[in-house]
């Protein structure tokens, strides 16, 4: 399994957000995409999952062109997204925000009560919280229950946006161990955008710095992660520049 973004171009109406980029993620890895504010990260993502057109270029997914496909259609070939701003539906309790993550795999609920099991496994808080409100919870369990429902689609690869935006930095940390967790122990391929320079390079195993829709640099995160431009623009003191 591999997904290969190719010389894509994406716009918003007479804007061009994406300027011709190329990623590849191979199967097992963390890859993340780093950039200022506006660099083109999230939009990135959107495409990827399908909730922004290509306007040219290919996504090529376990060697399949899916750059016209639906983002259901996505969902169930293996690609999931837990969206910045995580997006969970506050008035619906824990466990139906999970459920709403598996709903095109009615048939196999032995498999799904399976992957419910992965998730509380990963996420004990959201086992303790099932029949509650996902709006009452903290912002750190609401990111939670975002990567969890994600996970529930089973995907082979897992979209991050953002995941530890908002939250305090003990959270943030334990946020970034269960990433590391969900790629080393359930082989969930991972393509992370992440405000968290630092925390994003010293997890991912390869980096791409975008700027204005363009990739600028690409290699292993540790290298990235010690490479004096990139610690100036993005690892300086306090939090990374986003």
């Amino acid at each position: 399994m591999r997904l290969e973004i190719k010389d894509l171009h994406v716009f918003y109406g007479k804007i061009e957000a994406i300027k011709g980029i190329s990623v590849v993620v191979n199967q097992g890895e963390i890859v993340t995409l780093i950039g200022a504010n506006g660099a083109g990260k999230t939009t990135t993502l959107k495409t990827v999952s399908g909730l922004r057109p290509v306007s040219s270029g290919q996504i090529i997914f376990d060697g399949r062109d899916i750059s016209n496909m639906s983002a259901h259609e996505r969902v169930e070939i293996g690609i999931s997204q837990a969206p910045e701003g995580r997006g969970i539906f506050p008035g619906m309790t824990v466990l139906e925000n999970l459920e709403i993550g598996k709903y095109f795999r009615k048939n196999r609920k032995a498999e799904m009560d399976e992957d419910l099991e992965k998730v509380y496994g990963l996420f004990p808080r959201l086992k303790e919280r099932a029949s509650q409100a996902g709006g009452t919870l903290s912002g750190g369990e609401q990111q939670m229950l975002a990567i969890g429902r994600a996970l529930m689609a089973r995907p082979q690869v897992l979209l991050l946006d953002e995941p530890s935006m908002g939250l305090a930095p003990m959270m943030i940390q334990n946020i970034f161990n269960i990433i590391t967790a969900i790629n080393k122990y359930l082989g969930t391929t991972i393509l992370l955008v992440e405000q968290n320079a630092q925390q994003a390079l010293q997890r991912a195993n390869r980096a791409y710095v975008l700027e204005t829709g363009k990739v600028v640099k690409e290699a292993k995160a540790s290298d990235l992660l010690n490479d004096p431009a990139v610690r100036a623009a993005y690892l300086g003191t306090g939090a990374a520049r986003h």
